[in-house]
């Protein structure tokens, strides 16, 4: 007996289409079982329905022939010596046995065949004295929910949560047969999403010809599929919303269609060798404007795009704001950046991992950060000296009044610098900072405040990391001068990530 409801479930339901002849009911299970031993990657369950019925009808009611339901039951009535022998065909056909009880007695008799799955019916779906007999058994449960609202969904998906058992819902729609427009198939989304981590899947009533909306119902990530099934001979015809052996073929191919579309979906998938070939032959090829020396580190000036690329040529997609290139060999005029003559280096681990530094740092200080501010780093030297020299800002504002907040990592220095129009107040929110105003170094705490004049060469340094609050005049771009000049000339020296506090 199984413990877990298995994916890609397929659910054969016989009902009374064993009508009530047990020869008949096990040639339905051995013709289906050929259909089915063809699609193996697929599991598969045949279900039957329980009823006692000399418990179930009323007593004033038994052998009522006008009233539609029970002139049925009892004109298919079988026996549990029958029953025995159908569980044993369903699995000797290699199915999981199932069946459907409505009524606390019958749940006996599944636990006494050890059937593999309890299945709750719609007109059951909130039957409690039904659900706490089966809840009390050790099968799984997949119970449909056609016609119940999302209060009774909540209650019953809360009942099977808190009691630890495996079940799966299926969406359902309660008309025999069910046109086209009432399937309503998007029923399945809003069912994965209310409620992740339970298994959501189809029960289907349309007509049995229909092969569309199994790969609908597959694409919406349905995982247990359900489908009434007869065997037509001379003596019985199907109903209008059974399927026969061939529909059911059918049914499955076109399930298994829907899934070699869809594919796989939980993870993103490495573009196949085809696919990567074609795309990169389409891009464009990163040459040199001038000639470049070996040793030089090649800037967005020295290079230019154009179509088409070399094989093994670095392209427009591998320069971004994170891709810094070194000449590893002389490179001439409208030649090719390649692996062999360049050296590419990947700088976005370095600046996601400068972020979640920021990241700690401030939640350590108890500093709110508004949200949606952009993170600036500032690596005067290359982001592989950040660590040593560089500082991280997060402008709050910046109108006739500019407000930032400065973080310096433990250890970082922030080079010495001055602005020309721009007058600072620096606030200490957090830490211990040593800060050189024209060549005096004064050490300010939590709390101190200090202020920093146009033309005041600055520079400062934290050994235990700091958070400073800048308060100051408009913040201009191109107002910001450097001591060293090497640092003036690095046109790449800071990076801006917009979604860093995800």
């Amino acid at each position: 007996m199984i413990k877990s409801i298995p994916n890609k479930l397929f659910v054969l339901e016989m009902a009374n289409n064993h009508m009530g002849d047990l020869a008949h009911g096990l040639e339905v299970v051995r013709q289906f079982g050929a259909v089915c031993r063809d699609f193996p990657e697929f599991s598969f369950a045949f279900k039957l329905q329980y009823r006692d019925l000399d418990t179930f009808i009323h007593p004033l009611m038994q052998g009522r022939d006008d009233i539609k339901y029970i002139k049925r039951f009892s004109e298919t009535r079988l026996s549990r010596d029958d029953f025995d022998r159908l569980a044993a065909e369903i699995r000797a056909n290699g199915f999981l046995t199932m069946s459907t009880p409505f009524d606390e007695a019958s749940v006996d008799v599944i636990d006494a065949q050890h059937l593999d799955i309890i299945k709750i019916a719609s007109c059951s779906f909130t039957d409690w004295p039904l659900l706490e007999r089966a809840v009390a058994s050790d099968k799984p449960i997949i119970a449909s929910t056609a016609g119940a609202t999302l209060e009774s969904i909540d209650r019953v998906t809360s009942f099977f949560s808190h009691r630890n058992k495996e079940f799966a819902i299926l969406h359902c729609v309660g008309e025999y047969p069910t046109a086209d427009e009432k399937l309503h198939v998007s029923q399945i989304d809003l069912l994965k999403n209310r409620y992740p981590g339970v298994r959501i899947g189809f029960s289907t009533h349309e007509d049995p010809a229909n092969v569309d909306i199994i790969k609908i119902a597959v694409a919406k990530g349905a995982q247990v599929f359900e489908k009434h099934v007869g065997l037509p001979t001379d003596t019985y015809a199907l109903n209008a919303y059974s399927a026969s052996p061939a529909q059911i073929r059918a049914w499955l191919e076109a399930a298994r269609y829907a899934v070699t579309l869809c594919g796989i979906g939980d993870v993103r998938l490495p573009p196949n060798p085809a696919e990567a070939s074609s795309l990169l032959s389409l891009r464009r090829g990163v040459f040199a404007k001038r000639n470049i020396k070996e040793g030089e580190v090649v800037l967005r000036e020295d290079i230019y795009f154009a179509f088409p690329p070399q094989e093994g040529q670095f392209t427009a997609n591998d320069w971004s704001k994170y891709a810094r290139f070194v000449a590893q060999s002389a490179i001439a005029q409208d030649g090719g950046l390649f692996a062999s003559n360049a050296l590419c280096m990947d700088t976005r681990a370095d600046a996601l991992n400068a972020a979640q530094q920021v990241k700690a740092l401030l939640a350590k200080s108890h500093i709110t950060v508004p949200g949606g501010a952009d993170l600036e780093l500032s690596h005067h030297y290359g982001m592989d000296r950040f660590d040593e020299v560089g500082l991280t800002m997060i402008t709050v504002v910046n109108r006739g009044y500019c407000k930032k907040l400065l973080v310096s990592l433990p250890g970082q220095q922030h080079p010495e610098q001055y602005h020309n129009q721009k007058e600072e107040t620096f606030h200490i929110l957090y830490g211990e900072v040593e800060i050189t105003l024209n060549g005096v170094t004064n050490t300010y705490r939590q709390g101190d405040v200090i202020n920093v004049e146009p033309g005041v060469r600055h520079s400062f340094v934290s050994q235990t990391g700091s958070v400073i609050e800048e308060i100051s005049s408009t913040h201009f771009k191109h107002d910001s001068f450097y001591t060293d000049d090497k640092i003036n000339q690095n046109v790449n020296r800071k990076t801006v990530l917009t979604y860093w506090m995800n």
